[in-house]
This record gives structure tokens, C-alpha cells and sequence, in this order.
């Protein structure tokens, strides 16, 4: 078995071994299974079935885990991206009123388009296209976005007539019990302890037990059913034009997901020669089935995980860890009591529901995310005019589109008024076009 396992992963070539690998594997799963409780959470609030989502999120999780540990031989983790989860669910469905179903046709379409990328070598003029500090304001502005969602579904942050935005009545049991989990989860991130989210997660939920917060459902139950969320992507309502743009929003948002995680992993695991990973094709086409294949189960695009970073903290070097990972993400399926008492939400009022196991997560995710600030160069401002304008658009529209918007467009213009036209890509002129294009002519 050893010299087989050898053979396939390169367990010497990479100066690791098997138990090393079990080991290194488990501790990704941990750090990462959030996901299978904040994917359907999130998902479900766009009219998606919350078992077939959940459903959905693990088995394409462990196929594209699968896909990478055999085809790149690298411990990299995919599941459904937060962030383009969010933006799947309230940007897509819920602000532009489109169906989950041609929401999901836009993520899929994202998906070939990226593969082809991948296949074509096209990808690095795409990536080397948007300055630097787009791209960390980009990062910090989703995470900023998502924090403001945790506090609302926390119900810390609620709506007010006259300033939008007021603090919630933080006296109610759902709030103390959300900032309750949002101190547990912030020691445990503090002190280093492995699979932090999720224990945090599993503590918040039993805390709220008792107190009829959370409802126990059981323990074991057969996989759920795929069936209602199984190719059900209508990829040609996807092709109207209105949806260009979401469908150019996936794509950059998978690929610089991709591409930022990749650098840090292989930064970190010592994979980079000369500034340059070995197999990175493999890497990006492996995200880019992932995201075909979610689509086409039923969920949000799926993407590397920067997660990953703890397996390979724990030593994990090759692609056997993620055989452990995707085999947790599998076993998953037969828990759906467990992930329904943690992701199913408390109901406050007709319609309207607080999430105050989960939302705590995604505040810290947002907090995660939020550190790319540091590397915008705030000392020019033609590069942190445009990077300000996005941080701040997301959040204010509620919109990640309308926040890309406002940096894509912002930029060439600052930069061609300003004489510096010559420093931006030709390509960051088109983009930005197409943004003024979709306000033209498509309702806002």
C-alpha cells in the first residue's frame, strides 16, 4: 500500500509520509467545514432547498478536493467561495431578481469560461490586467461586506427609517447569543487552536440549545436529496445581456480567489521556483471544474481555500491530505441533523429570521479578508482613490457588482485624466467599459 500511495502522491520526493498526511488533511477539514454550515444558510435565503444545497456543497467539494490531490498532487482544499456565495444569494437572486436557477446558469457559464482560460494560458493577461490595488481592495471590501451581513443576521445591525443602519436590541436572546459565539470563536482564532470555526461553531449551537435557540433534530440520517437542485441551471437565461457582467463577476472573483490562495500555499509549503508553482494549469483547471461541476449539483462557485494553509502547517505536502479531506467532506452527508440545527436560523417574525450560530463566522471571515487593506498604496491617489471607492461601494450599494463598478471605472478614468493612462492595461479599459455599458443599458 505504502509504495502504491508512494508511487501516486511522491510521499519521499516530497519528504512527508502517510500519518503525516492523515493528519494534515484532517486539520484542513476542520478549519474549512464551516462551509457545510453556512453554504446552505446562505443559499437557502435565495430559495434554495437547504438539504440539496447542503447536498450539493459536499459532494462537489470532495469531487474538485479529489480532483486536485490526484491531478495537481497538491493539499489544496475547494469548496463553495464565501464571498461568492454572498454574492450568489443577495446581489444576484435577491437584489436583481433573477432566479436561483439562472443565477446558478451564470456560475456554470463562469465555469467552462474559466476552464478555457485554463486550457488556453489566457488567464495571466486577465490577471495581470488589474492593478494591485484593485485587487486588495477588491479582497478587503468583500470581507467588509460580509462582516455587515454577519451583523445583520446576527440581528446586532438592524434597519432604521431615518439614519438606514442602528444598532439592534442587543438584550434579545438570538443577539447575546450571536456575540456569545463571536467571543468564543474570536479565543479560539486567538490562541491558535485548530478547527477554531468550527468548534466555535458547534459551542455556539449547544449554548443555544437549552434555551430553545437552536432546535436538536438528531444526530445520523441518510444523504440528502440532490433532486431539487440537480441540473437545474438554466444556462441560456443566463446569456441575456443584463447578466454579462455577473457572469465576468464570477469569473474574476473565482480566479483571483484561485490565484491569491494558490500564491499563499505554495508561499508557505515551499512549492514556489522562482516566483513560479509547478503545475499551476492543474491548479486553476481543477478550481474551474470544481465550480462547473457545484453548478451543475447545486450550488455557488467553488474555489481553493486558503484554508489549506493550516493542513500544510500540519504538515501536509501532497496530494494524499486531500483524499482525507474530500472523504470527511462525503462522510458529512450522513450528519444532516446536526448541520440543519446549526445552519437552519431563528425565526423572530413572520418571514424573518436571525442566524446566530453562523453569523459570528461570517464577521470573522470579513475580518480574514479585511487585512488586504495594508497593501494598497495609499500614498498614491490614482491607485487609492479607486481602491477607497470599492471598499466603500460594496457595503453602501449592498452590492459587490455595483462596488467592482465603482474602482473598474474610477481607475482608467483617474489615471488617463491624470497622465498616467500609459499605466493602466488596455484590458482594464475594456472592463471598465463594459461596467458604464451595463448601467446604460441594463436597469440598475
Amino acid at each position: 500500500m505504502y509504495h502504491l500511495l508512494d508511487r501516486i502522491f511522491k510521499l519521499q520526493e516530497n519528504q512527508t509520509d502517510i500519518r503525516t498526511e492523515l493528519r494534515g488533511g484532517l486539520v484542513t477539514f476542520l478549519t474549512m467545514s464551516y462551509i457545510i454550515f453556512v453554504q446552505p444558510a446562505v443559499l437557502s435565503q435565495a430559495g434554495m432547498d437547504f438539504n440539496a444545497v447542503l447536498a450539493a456543497t459536499c459532494i462537489s467539494s470532495a469531487i474538485a478536493i479529489f480532483f486536485m490531490g490526484l491531478v495537481a498532487n497538491y493539499p489544496i482544499a475547494l469548496a463553495p467561495g464565501m464571498g461568492e456565495n454572498f454574492f450568489f444569494a443577495f446581489t444576484v437572486v435577491l437584489g436583481m431578481g433573477v432566479s436561483w436557477q439562472v443565477a446558478l446558469g451564470a456560475v456554470f457559464i463562469s465555469g467552462v469560461i474559466f476552464i478555457l482560460l485554463s486550457a488556453f494560458r489566457i488567464r495571466e493577461m486577465v490577471i495581470e490586467s488589474v492593478p494591485q490595488s484593485l485587487q486588495y481592495a477588491i479582497a478587503t471590501a468583500i470581507g467588509i461586506f460580509i462582516a455587515f451581513i454577519g451583523l445583520q443576521q446576527a440581528g446586532i445591525i438592524v434597519g432604521s427609517p431615518g439614519s438606514l443602519v442602528q444598532l439592534g436590541n442587543i438584550k434579545s436572546p438570538p443577539v447575546i447569543l450571536a456575540i456569545v459565539g463571536l467571543i468564543i470563536i474570536s479565543i479560539l482564532l486567538i490562541r491558535n487552536v485548530k478547527g477554531a470555526i468550527l468548534w466555535g461553531i458547534l459551542a455556539t449551537a449547544l449554548i443555544g440549545l437549552p434555551f430553545g435557540l437552536v432546535k436538536f433534530y438528531g444526530v445520523v440520517s441518510s444523504p440528502p436529496s440532490l433532486a431539487p437542485t440537480f441540473l437545474k441551471m438554466d444556462i441560456f437565461g443566463a446569456w441575456d445581456l443584463g447578466l454579462v457582467t455577473v457572469i465576468l463577476i464570477f469569473l474574476y472573483m473565482d480566479l483571483f480567489d484561485t490565484v491569491g490562495t494558490v500564491i499563499g500555499v505554495g508561499a508557505q509549503a515551499g512549492y514556489l521556483k522562482n516566483g513560479k508553482l509547478p503545475r499551476a494549469g492543474r491548479v486553476l483547471m481543477s478550481d474551474a471544474i470544481g465550480t462547473v461541476v457545484g453548478a451543475s449539483l447545486g450550488t455557488s462557485t467553488v474555489t481553493s481555500y486558503i484554508e489549506s494553509t493550516a493542513g500544510i502547517a500540519a504538515g501536509a505536502r501532497t496530494g494524499l491530505a486531500n483524499m482525507v479531506t474530500g472523504l470527511l467532506f462525503l462522510l458529512s452527508l450522513f450528519f444532516v441533523p446536526i448541520v440543519q440545527m446549526v445552519g437552519g436560523g431563528y425565526q423572530i417574525a413572520e418571514g424573518k429570521f436571525l442566524y446566530p450560530v453562523t453569523a459570528p463566522v461570517l464577521i470573522l471571515v470579513g475580518c480574514m479578508m479585511a487585512k488586504s487593506i495594508l497593501k494598497i498604496n495609499w500614498d498614491d491617489w490614482s491607485e487609492a482613490i479607486p481602491a477607497f471607492l470599492t471598499i466603500i461601494g460594496m457595503p453602501l450599494t449592498y452590492n459587490i457588482a455595483h462596488g467592482l463598478a465603482f474602482g473598474f471605472i474610477s481607475y482608467p478614468i483617474l489615471k488617463l485624466l491624470s497622465g498616467k493612462g500609459k499605466e493602466v492595461n488596455w484590458l482594464m479599459y475594456v472592463l471598465g467599459a463594459i461596467f458604464i455599458l451595463r448601467y446604460a443599458l441594463v436597469k440598475t
